[in-house]
This record gives structure tokens, C-alpha cells and sequence, in this order.
């Protein structure tokens, strides 16, 4: 896969061993998804830990730092793709209108299912279970009627939010594993893009709802999640809507400074901006994140992977949290922009 990484230019065709490559990652992938999703239905406890302790964890860091790999090889994605490399969609197009409200859509699918998780999914498998098969079937759907990765990928998923905010500086380009030809299917392609902003790139109002929301509010949203306790049973309507008040008030915090800030600043420094809330936003969650893996969280074992404080100082998470900060701050703010998108083009289709 090295020429795959190295020399590949747009309007290259991948090599049938680069395929080969590509599509052996993409079945390892699927394969250990499909692991988990069984554990899930069969061994929640285990599924659980997998899944949200070992999966999620990982993925804003790819995110970051190689998004076009994660688009590549995501089980889901590889899932709901299916039917179109099979042959068996509609091949319809989305209107610029139609995608800019199922980016919006997905936003706002990001900040209702994510406080759920306290509420729900961190401590139920069959809960998690359920919520990835209707999404892959909802994403099957989608990709029946439209056009490779229009719909899902870069439309209705909840995940592609973030991926468009943290992934402005990739580590580099890589081909794409799924398009053997560009059709068009949406514009700007956020897979093709340079450097893609999701502020930048709003044209639409809603595409422009979407990006304030999604930059805006996400830094205090994650902020305030971490404040919030996993319930182990929701007794009444006003504990279940319990777990949306901290991410739902730091939510409008931030995005109410991000929305003053941006009014008073030149535009020059506008996608400085930006970059300062994805990086705030990354930060906030490892920060977090990684001593309640280690059982230094907040909330005794909740998110808890494996309990190291017999072992490490409880100021060796903040050494971490302060290591993991600086180099956000590194990556999205001070690294040079490598001007490159996440994936390679691929060669227009005549039909496109």
C-alpha cells in the first residue's frame, strides 16, 4: 500500500493489488465491527467496554489526524456502501438543498444521540445494538436510492460532523477505497476537498446552520457531557431529561462566544477560528476521556477500561491531558496547512 499512500495523484485508478490491500483492510474492519455488534447482542458487558471504551475513544484522534483512512476502511460505511458496489442502487442524485439539510439533519442526530448515552447505551448492549443496526439499515436505504457516498457518508451520518471539524489538516492524502470513478455526487466533496472547513465551505443557509452549530457548540457540548453521570435506570421523564441539561447549557455557552467572536473578528481570521474550537473541542474530550479510562473519572467507574490508580499518580492524567492538548493545538493551529484533501480524487466519470 505504499504507492497507494506515497505517489498517488488525482485521477490515478488504484492497482489491483492496491485494492486487494484496501479491500482486506476494509473486510478486518467489518469483521471486528461485526465482532463487536455480536458481543452486543450476546455478551453486553463485553460489547459495552469494546465498543465504547476501546472504538470510540480512538476515533476523534483519527479523525484528526488521518480522517481519509477512517473513510476508507469504517465498518459502517463499508456496510451501507454495499449495495452500490453490488450494482444495486438508483443512482439518483441529491439537490445542493436536498444534502445541506441531511448535513443539518446530521448535526442535529450528533446532540440528540450522544447525551443518550448516559441515559441509554453506556450501560446497555442490546440499547447500543440496536442503535448501530438501525443506522447502518437507515444508511442501506439511503444508499439504495443515492448516489456512493452522498446520502450517508457525507450527508445524513452523525459522525460526519466532526469528521469535517477536526479533519482540516490530514496527515495526507489518501486514495479512496470506495469511488473507482467521481460522479459529482456532491459538491463540495468533502472527501476531495482541500483542506476542508465546514465554515468555509457553508454556502447554503443550512450548510451555514450546520457549520455554526457543529463549530459553535460543540467544544461546551463535550464540556458539559462529561459533567453528567450515567444513569443506571431512567425512572421519570425529568431524569431522563436530566442528561441533556450540562451538554445542552455548555452547548449554547460556547456557541454564543464562538458566535460574538466571529462577528468581531476580520475575515482573514475566521478559519483561525475555526481551528481554535476543533482543537477545544478534541482537547476537552481527551482531557476527560482518558482518565476515566483509567479510573480517575469524575463519576467513579463510568467509561472505565482498566483501573490504573494503584499504579499511576492521579497527576499523570493531567501530565497527559496536558500532553494531548498541546499537540491538538500543534496539529490544528500552529502545524503548516498541508493543502491536501482526505482522499485522492478519482477520474471524472464520463457521466458525471
Amino acid at each position: 500500500m505504499a504507492r497507494a499512500v506515497s505517489s498517488f495523484k488525482s485521477g490515478d485508478q488504484l492497482s489491483k493489488r492496491s485494492i486487494i490491500a484496501w479491500r482486506t483492510v476494509q473486510f478486518a474492519l467489518w469483521l471486528a465491527g461485526a465482532t463487536i455488534l455480536s458481543c452486543l447482542l450476546f455478551i453486553p458487558a463485553t460489547g459495552t467496554l469494546l465498543f465504547w471504551n476501546i472504538l470510540i475513544p480512538l476515533a476523534p484522534l483519527i479523525f484528526v489526524v488521518a480522517p481519509g483512512v477512517w473513510r476508507n476502511v469504517c465498518p459502517l460505511g463499508t456496510t451501507v456502501l454495499l449495495p452500490r458496489h453490488l450494482g444495486l442502487t438508483r443512482k439518483k442524485r441529491l439537490t445542493v438543498s436536498q444534502s445541506s439539510k441531511l448535513n443539518l439533519a446530521a448535526v442535529i442526530a450528533l446532540f440528540v444521540i450522544v447525551p443518550l448515552r448516559h441515559a441509554v447505551f453506556n450501560n446497555s448492549g442490546h440499547a447500543t445494538a440496536a442503535l448501530i443496526i438501525g443506522l447502518a439499515i437507515t444508511g442501506i436505504i439511503f444508499s439504495y436510492f443515492y448516489e456512493w457516498k452522498s446520502a450517508w457518508c457525507s450527508g445524513l451520518c452523525p459522525v460526519h460532523p466532526v469528521e469535517k471539524l477536526y479533519g482540516g489538516n490530514a496527515l495526507m492524502s489518501v486514495p479512496n477505497a470506495h469511488c473507482s470513478q467521481c460522479r459529482n455526487c456532491v459538491v463540495p466533496c468533502p472527501d476531495s476537498a482541500v483542506n476542508i472547513n465546514a465554515v468555509a465551505d457553508a454556502k447554503t443557509r443550512y450548510q451555514q446552520i450546520s457549520a455554526l452549530l457543529i463549530t459553535g457548540g460543540l467544544p461546551g457540548f463535550i464540556w458539559g457531557w462529561f459533567h453528567v453521570p450515567d444513569e443506571n435506570s431512567i425512572s421519570s421523564l425529568q431524569t431522563f431529561l436530566a442528561v441533556y441539561k450540562m451538554p445542552m447549557t455548555g452547548f449554547a455557552i460556547s456557541l454564543l462566544l464562538y458566535v460574538l467572536l466571529q462577528k468581531n473578528i476580520p475575515e482573514l481570521y475566521k478559519r483561525t477560528l475555526h481551528n481554535i474550537f476543533a482543537a477545544a473541542g478534541v482537547s476537552f474530550y481527551y482531557w476527560y476521556r482518558i482518565p476515566s479510562l483509567f479510573g480517575f473519572g469524575q463519576f467513579g467507574k463510568d467509561g472505565l477500561l482498566v483501573n490504573l490508580q494503584p499504579f499511576l499518580p492521579a497527576w499523570s492524567m493531567i501530565a497527559i491531558g496536558a500532553c494531548t492538548t498541546a499537540f491538538f493545538i500543534y496539529w490544528l493551529l500552529v502545524r503548516k496547512p498541508n493543502n491536501g484533501s482526505w482522499l485522492v480524487r478519482p477520474a471524472y466519470s464520463k457521466a458525471a
